[in-house]
């Protein structure tokens, strides 16, 4: 997956994270490798003028997306017809995911993650507009949240242990990949 992240909002984020998260959502929900996401991160005023513009909503917001092309574009290789994809923009306010994060009690990545898939979710045609829509979109956010965090926590395991192994090897005088 091709992620671009473009952060103009003053806020010193976790871009690999960003870039991690997504391709991690997009793999989960079966898009095309060769798909191609953005990520953009705004300013308090940017974000203003976008939910004013394109919601016709006062003041700024935490997420919001602009699908590019055709849903059916982003099939999953297997699947017949076309392939990859511009999938479109995911546009992120940091400051207002600031504010959020405190409420919710966890860190500004958690949050950030959160609204990443969220906005990846409405890229790809989840709305949360009715009941049961919202029921289902959140479900599945959940789910890729969940998973997302349980894969980074057994990376980190398995990265600790092999710095234990390491470290026992290189104490004992063998060579690394004896």
């Amino acid at each position: 997956m091709s992620v671009e992240v473009a952060n103009e909002s003053g806020v010193e984020v976790d871009e690999a994270g960003l870039v991690a998260v997504s391709r991690f959502a997009l793999d989960q929900l079966g898009i095309n490798p060769l798909a191609e996401l953005s990520v953009l991160l705004l300013d308090v005023p940017a974000m203003t003028e976008l939910h004013v513009k394109w919601m016709d909503e006062p003041g700024p917001t935490d997420v919001m997306s602009f699908p590019m092309d055709e849903l059916d574009t982003a099939r999953h290789p297997d699947q017949s017809g076309p392939g990859p994809a511009l999938l479109g923009d995911v546009v992120l306010c940091p400051a207002v995911a600031v504010e959020q994060a405190a409420q919710a009690g966890h860190g500004l990545d958690d949050e950030l993650d959160l609204l990443t898939v969220h906005g990846i979710l409405h890229l790809l045609g989840f709305d949360h507009a009715e009941p049961a829509e919202e029921r289902e979109m959140f479900r599945r956010q959940t789910e890729l949240l969940d998973l997302w965090r349980d894969t980074r926590e057994q990376a980190a395991r398995r990265a600790r242990l092999d710095a234990v192994d390491d470290a026992v090897l290189n104490a004992a005088g063998i060579p690394d990949g004896q």
